[in-house]
């Protein structure tokens, strides 16, 4: 089976950090969004990969030769103009119409589910989450068996809280992209994209059986909020608890993650924080953050924040000698 990771957008809630960088490069836990993304499905069996890129994709196309060189089938395809997801698997019709089934996976999604469950249901299948906004995200409307009865992207009255969350398991790819060529043809845009939901819901009225199958954790990581919430989650996992390096005057309070070369001294590194390699940290106070490669930190209280890679951040520091009956307020 193919798996198609669309990664052309250009991330604009995750400004400044995509002026630079594409999203799904953004670091969580140790690694970029992205790399979280190929591994889990790779420990699946999973190897020919066919990755849409656009907004500094030229990024995106060297970090997967340099990480999976050799470890998986890899073919990248041009999505210009960027006109939304169905337009995405459009621009990639040549390598997927004669497939039997393909697995379609947003290259800014974490999720946790039954892959293997996933994979071996019959019928096409998206995955889906229960949410307490349905009208921010694509909404699926099934019976009591999990049949999705209609698809809606972003409705402005939802009839349901399923939202989709960007996994998606498609069989009858000619009637696919018939649906996707109707939407194009007719120029049937909403907000401006070619939406894979209304590709599916013409699949739907056209008699194509789609079922919902829940996760069990998503995260949309399009904002800091999220990917914050994600970097916490992934390193509660097991495989963080481990030893780290001795740093000198520092208390690691886990999980962490710390990369390789890291100068870290007189500071309280956690919980929940990740530092990506070569970073310098001095006198500073860090949780639940995100540090980038090659930053340079000094003097700091940082908490719930997302530092870029050769970055550099300095603090206040005061020499004091206060006499009696003296009250000082810094904030």
């Amino acid at each position: 089976m193919k798996v198609v990771i669309p990664v052309a957008g250009i991330g604009s809630r995750l400004r400044p950090h995509t002026h630079t960088q594409p999203k799904s490069l953004v670091p969580v836990a140790g690694k970029p969004l992205l790399g979280h993304i190929i591994d889990s499905l790779l420990e699946e069996g999973l190897q020919d990969f066919v990755f849409i890129i656009g907004y500094l994709g030229d990024k995106i196309e060297l970090f997967i030769r340099e990480s999976y060189e050799g470890k998986l089938n890899m073919t990248f395809v041009v999505q210009e103009p960027r006109e939304g997801l169905a337009h995405a698997l459009w621009v990639a019709k040549d390598l997927l119409i004669q497939e039997e089934q393909i697995l379609v996976v947003l290259g800014d999604t974490i999720a946790h589910l039954n892959w293997k469950a996933l994979l071996s249901m019959r019928t096409s299948a998206v995955g889906v989450k229960k949410v307490s906004q349905p009208g921010l995200f694509g909404i699926a409307e099934t019976d009591a068996n999990g049949r999705i009865l209609r698809l809606e992207e972003k409705p402005k009255i939802p009839k349901s809280n399923l939202a989709l969350v960007g996994i998606y398991k498609l069989k009858n790819l000619p009637l696919l992209f018939e649906c996707i060529q109707y939407l194009i043809e007719n120029q049937l845009k909403n907000r401006g994209e070619y939406h894979l939901t209304d590709a599916l819901q013409r699949m739907i009225e056209k008699g194509e059986e789609i079922y919902a199958l829940p996760v069990r954790h998503w995260y949309d990581c399009g904002k800091k909020e999220t990917i914050l919430e994600a970097n916490a989650i992934l390193l509660n996992q097991s495989k963080y608890k481990t030893d780290l390096p001795h740093f000198p005057n520092t208390i690691i309070i886990p999980p962490v993650s710390i990369g390789e070369n890291c100068k870290i001294s007189n500071s309280i590194i956690g919980p929940n924080v990740a530092i990506g390699n070569d970073a310098i940290v001095q006198s500073s106070i860090i949780s639940n953050s995100i540090i980038g490669s090659f930053s340079h930190l000094d003097y700091v209280v940082l908490h719930d924040s997302i530092i870029g890679n050769d970055s550099a951040l300095k603090g206040l520091r005061q020499s004091l000698n206060i006499g009696d009956n003296t009250e000082i307020n810094f904030q």
